[in-house]
């Protein structure tokens, strides 16, 4: 297709470096129930609540995949678009997200390749407090998802 940025049948087209989406959510005790059902983590940490509150973090925590998670929403329905996906992440945990804390997830473009629909963008969760759970850096690609 002559003219072709990559980004032509994308459903929104090129998103433009700067823009940011965030979601929020309550971490619960199920949210750690189902990820173990779908990875098997069992860390006591997550689970033996006794256990937990001597630990440094002072209770339980959800699993870092939980957190992390978030961001895939983000990515993949709000920015860039729907139908993006993640290509590489590199993410820091500085910060254990305990059960009932609410966190935020944020996803900011840095770059928009103009060739293809691939963008590199800034990633954080940050909870109630303001506190940087996770923060990182990561390559999306969004896939060509216009019919004709």
């Amino acid at each position: 297709m002559s003219g072709d940025n990559g980004w032509t049948q994308t459903l929104r087209g090129m998103p433009k470096a700067g823009a940011s989406a965030e979601r929020s959510k309550t971490m619960s005790k199920r949210d750690i129930e189902l990820f173990t059902e779908i990875t098997g983590d069992r860390n006591p940490l997550h689970y033996d609540e006794a256990l937990a509150k001597q630990s440094p973090f002072g209770g339980l925590i959800v699993q870092g995949g939980v957190t992390s998670g978030m961001l895939n929403a983000i990515v993949a329905e709000d920015l860039p678009e729907p139908g993006t996906v993640f290509l590489g992440m590199e993410l820091k945990f500085s910060k254990a997200v305990l059960v009932g804390d609410t966190v935020t997830g944020r996803v900011e473009v840095k770059t928009v390749r103009e060739d293809k629909p691939i963008c590199t963008v800034e990633v954080a969760v940050t909870n109630q407090k303001g506190d940087v759970c996770l923060s990182g850096t990561a390559t999306t690609y969004t896939m060509p998802l216009k019919q004709g």
